[in-house]
């Protein structure tokens, strides 16, 4: 196979820059998004799909929160080593409500108002998981359904722990996880009100998902780390999506963790110090 010149993956590189610059000339002439052709605008969360679905609480007080936001953010932190203990149910609800917890409506049906800012209130994300650890469910896949706070199960996962790990390119102390989450993205969500300049926003939208659920996790004394590399053919298979009009865009795996294995995290970053860094 023929290397590529540093002059063609400059070119690439930068050719794949261009959609995080905007501009309001870049709007073709005569150009309307569907929400001004006044077009009706897509449901706000996906439809269930399972009859098999679990309420979950949403009285937090027992969990204990550190409520210390200072602390909260000062022990924010990737966590790469599990214990493998079990996550309370209460624990998950608390996580789930956290990154994509509905508060309102806007309107009859208009929009959502979330724990999360949104571009538009479109929330263009949908909630996927692969538990392993969680008291009172049973290992397998899992969606979120924010409007009605539950869980609905998709189904059972064959040796669940190497389907992680393949689905997070084979990066295998994933396998440890009580519990990974998948967003996925719905793009024509955020397309209906923003079109051509939409993709852009919802990127940013997506960091702040993540970010609630490491200050989520950090609260509870839990560990998680955020993965952009996944196999996206796996992913949205696993999840039936197809890939054009949802697909999974984000992870996060979530775990128990404990004081004496920060010398563990560090050997992640030996390569730092070996290549004079």
């Amino acid at each position: 196979m023929k290397e590529l010149t540093p002059e063609e993956i400059r070119a690439i590189t930068e050719s794949r820059r261009g959609f995080l610059k905007q501009d309001a000339s870049d709007e073709p002439e005569g150009y309307k998004t569907d929400q001004q052709k006044m077009l009706p605008q897509p449901p706000l969360t996906k439809a269930p799909v399972s009859d098999a679905r679990i309420d979950l609480p949403r009285d937090f007080k027992p969990l204990g929160l550190e409520k210390d936001l200072l602390n909260v953010i000062f022990n924010r932190c990737s966590s790469r080593v599990y214990t493998e203990e079990n996550l309370s149910l209460l624990e998950l609800s608390f996580l789930l409500w956290a990154t994509q917890g509905v508060k309102g409506i806007r309107g009859k049906k208009y929009a959502t108002l979330r724990t999360v800012p949104c571009g538009g209130a479109r929330h263009p994300f949908e909630t996927y998981l692969l538990v392993r650890r969680v008291e009172g469910l049973k290992p397998g896949k899992y969606h979120y359904l924010p409007l009605e706070n539950q869980l609905e199960y998709l189904g059972e996962v064959e040796n669940i722990e190497d389907i992680i790990d393949k689905s997070l390119c084979d990066q295998h102390w994933v396998k440890k996880s009580s519990v990974v989450f998948y967003w996925s993205f719905v793009p024509y969500r955020t397309e209906w009100r923003y079109g051509i300049f939409s993709h852009r926003g919802s990127l940013v939208d997506m960091g702040h998902v993540g970010e609630n659920l490491y200050l989520a996790c950090s609260a509870l004394n839990l560990g998680t780390c955020g993965i952009g590399a996944y196999d996206q053919n796996l992913c949205d298979t696993l999840f039936d999506l197809d890939g054009e009009e949802e697909y999974i865009i984000y992870t996060e795996t979530v775990g128990t963790i404990r004081a004496e294995d920060k010398d563990a995290e560090k050997d992640f970053y030996k390569f730092v110090e070996e290549a004079g860094w």
